[in-house]
């Protein structure tokens, strides 16, 4: 467990997360880790780069099979190799299937507040976001299935983007739910798209299901955008698979993959790919342990520091969302709070849509003594205000 401890210097390497700001200012935002992949990964990689040629790479059928075989191993669910495409990263796949599967003005269905570039991902493909809010209910979300049902009927809605964990919220959504969700896209001709990136990093009590293997007409109206890439971190090297049992759904996203040449990945992330999948798994149970621990200590200290602050404890993901409701900050005071005052990088709820104000997503996914640091800083900020 002593390697999550381990700080590694990332300023200074171009690095998203750690570069974009100043010196002074500690980044928890991005969903990426400030942890070493785990070393059949950092093996395959160096393996790759001593053979010196880096060119066009094909999908190998181990590729295929490791994918598989996590899924039928971690989640009881039975993928056959032709539902599988590669996408260099979900987020551009999800901005492919809402323009391969809508016309201008239809609406897409969106549980907010959710991750921030699916409205991106609409809008700039022509379509309108139907907003369907998830409730707030004893200090944890719930999906409004009687506004879903509402939503459904609009006739110009044909497509759900359901997160699955959710980001920001954490929620880890049971079968009764999901079914309760599929049901009602079937009875209104709703396509779902389902992003399950963070499907294998979930806490001890939850258990994560796929919404396209709970049945067979699920499955038909449902495209599962997955990757190793948030498990593992390994996300700058941009592989992913989207999973479309439909063949007419699959072939409309294939088509705007080629019509994009954007079939072929690169060397490096097909052996990163293969080695998380064949290789990673108990560096993925250690991590887990890892990250509760974190997330522990982040509840335990909010709890008695910083009153004000509630913690929606999450069930999956190394992401936590915190409700600074109670200080009745506008959102932009919130912002210079954490930016200015406790230089702290955190995501600003509101990116997630109006029903984010007043809250922030802390990445937990670091050595505990930058977890604490960070905490501590945000402490003497808010007792600056108090």
């Amino acid at each position: 467990m002593n390697k999550f401890d381990k700080i590694i210097n990332r300023k200074n390497t171009n690095c998203c997360k750690w570069d974009l700001l100043g010196e002074d200012i500690l980044p928890l935002w991005v969903a990426d880790m400030d942890f070493e992949v785990c070393p059949p990964i950092k093996d395959a990689l160096i393996e790759v780069a001593s053979h010196g040629v880096y060119g066009y790479t094909l999908l190998p059928d181990s590729y295929y099979e490791s994918f598989m075989d996590w899924q039928k191993k971690r989640n009881n669910w039975k993928i056959e190799k032709e539902w599988i495409s590669f996408s260099p990263g979900i987020v551009p796949a999800i901005n492919m299937l809402v323009r391969a599967l809508t016309q201008t003005g239809d609406k897409v269905i969106l549980q907010t507040p959710v991750y921030y570039p699916f409205y991106k991902a609409v809008i700039n493909n022509g379509a309108q976001i139907l907003k369907n809010p998830l409730k707030l209910v004893n200090h944890q979300y719930e999906m409004d299935f009687d506004d879903l049902e509402e939503k459904a009927k609009d006739p110009r809605a044909c497509l759900l983007i359901l997160c699955s964990p959710h980001n920001p919220v954490g929620r880890v959504w049971n079968k009764e739910e999901l079914e309760r969700l599929g049901n009602i896209c079937i009875k209104n001709d709703v396509m779902v798209i389902s992003d399950e990136i963070h499907s294998d990093l979930i806490y001890k009590g939850y258990k994560h299901i796929p919404f396209s293997s709970i049945t067979k007409e699920f499955s038909e109206i449902s495209i599962s955008c997955l990757s190793p890439s948030k498990t593992f971190n390994i996300a700058g090297l941009q592989i992913s698979t989207i999973v479309i049992p439909n063949s007419k759904i699959r072939t409309k996203f294939n088509n705007v993959l080629e019509n994009n040449f954007l079939t072929m990945p690169n060397i490096f992330g097909v052996k990163a790919y293969e080695a998380a999948y064949k290789e990673g798994e108990s560096w993925l149970e250690e991590l887990m342990e890892y990250l509760s621990d974190n997330l522990e200590f982040l509840y335990e200290f909010i709890e008695k520091k910083l009153p004000k602050v509630k913690v929606i404890k999450p069930q999956g993901t190394y992401l936590v969302w915190l409700d600074f409701t109670e200080l009745k900050l506008t959102k932009n005071e919130l912002k210079e709070l954490m930016l200015k005052k406790a230089k702290v990088f955190l995501d600003e709820g509101y990116i997630f849509g109006a029903e984010g104000e007043g809250y922030e997503r802390i990445n937990i996914a670091c050595p505990r003594s930058i977890l604490e640091e960070a905490l501590n800083r945000i402490e003497k900020a808010l007792n600056s205000i108090s």
